[in-house]
């Protein structure tokens, strides 16, 4: 297995996009639908689930907007919530935002969580996406996150987390103040330096390797 630290996978993106011309936005989608089929996987009945995602303002919450899509169009009841202001972020451009717009016109329902009082009862979650926070994070996570990821880790729901688990230092496995507890981590083109590093492996859980459509070519060189 591949092991990159974030600056090579950063590397590893812009080049897919600005050189090789793939547009991100399709790196988003191939991104959430393997997230998606993991977590279908984990259903025994898909309609009768409920699956909560938590979703952060960059291009991790903009691969749980693609879930939440997806498994709404299997069936699933998808609860989706943001850390930031919807109506603002609707508005930016970026593939994130796209998607943003995509759940909310396809009817969605996307929630804010404006502070620690805003966070939802996990009780009624079969399962609960991670997409909060990705590998770029370097510094202590912040309210209402940190309290969100506490309670994402004292609920009885498996959490899966797209890419990374939240809080967790993609370049060090050192947790950030708090981090996810995931029983699957879906990570994108390559497994990341942290996840077997310092307490990463406490948190990553069971690792799978998604193909996003990065050419291999450019995975080998890496």
């Amino acid at each position: 297995m591949k092991y990159v630290t974030r600056e090579v996978m950063r590397e590893l993106d812009r080049t897919a996009i600005e050189e090789i011309g793939i547009p991100g936005v399709v790196l988003m989608e191939n991104a959430g639908r393997n997230v998606t089929e993991a977590v279908l996987a984990m259903l025994p009945d898909p309609a009768a689930a409920t699956v909560f995602i938590f979703c952060g303002k960059g291009n991790n919450g903009g691969d749980g907007f693609v879930i939440a899509r997806h498994l709404h169009n299997h069936g699933v009841r998808v609860r989706t919530f943001v850390t930031f202001a919807v109506e603002e972020a609707s508005g930016h451009p970026g593939d994130a935002a796209t998607n943003l717009r995509v759940a909310l016109n396809m009817g969605l329902s996307v929630d804010e969580i404006a502070d620690v009082d805003g966070i939802p009862d996990l009780s009624a979650a079969d399962v609960i996406v991670d997409a909060l926070l990705g590998t770029g994070l370097e510094g202590d996570v912040r309210e209402p996150i940190r309290t969100l990821i506490e309670r994402i880790n004292g609920t009885e729901a498996p959490a899966v987390a797209v890419d990374i688990p939240s809080g967790l230092c993609c370049n060090t496995g050192v947790v950030l103040g708090a981090a996810v507890r995931a029983v699957k981590t879906i990570t994108f083109a390559c497994a990341k330096e942290g996840f077997r590093l310092a307490e990463g492996p406490e948190h990553v859980g069971e690792l799978v390797v998604a193909e996003i459509s990065i050419p291999r070519e450019l995975i080998e060189k890496a």
